[in-house]
């Protein structure tokens, strides 16, 4: 499925979108995670920029992660503002830092499928899914798989 930049904009509009998240936004288009990663030295580079921290290459390209990760924090966010109906009916949001299984210390920050707050734990293996908000496919994540958490841990 080809995306352009101009879907792009248009499916997103109240996101600043530039030159160094736009792959991401579009590969969220075509339900993919994209992630910056060094072409030189192989850092994956999140929040997304152009350059990496590691080597200070200019070279950087958008690449799909595994998907695969664990629970590094979670909260539960209840705020929504006046003019938000979506929000306001959503309710309380439960957020989670998953730690992708690509590198140490490379964390994406998301809602979760599939568990309740109360049976979220620090660590647990997770798989990334797909949910709908807007209709737009969003980023998620659940309880990994039996097989997921033998690739995880």
């Amino acid at each position: 499925m080809t995306v352009s930049d101009d879907d792009v904009f248009k499916r997103f509009p109240d996101v600043l979108i530039t030159y160094d998240n736009i792959e991401h936004y579009r590969g969220l288009l075509q339900r993919r995670l994209l992630i910056n990663r060094c072409d030189d030295c192989g850092y994956w580079v999140y929040p997304h920029r152009p350059l990496c921290p590691r080597c200070w290459s200019w070279s950087v390209t958008p690449t799909e992660v595994s998907g695969r990760g664990h629970v590094y924090l979670f909260t539960v966010v209840k705020q929504t503002r006046a003019n938000d109906q979506a929000a306001q009916r959503q309710g309380a949001v439960v957020l989670i830092g998953v730690e992708l299984a690509e590198q140490p210390g490379l964390r994406y920050l998301s809602t979760v499928d599939a568990i309740a707050f109360a049976d979220l734990r620090h660590d647990m293996p997770v798989e990334l899914t797909w949910t709908e908000r807007d209709g737009l496919a969003v980023p998620a994540f659940r309880p990994a798989t039996q097989n997921e958490e033998a690739r995880v841990g």
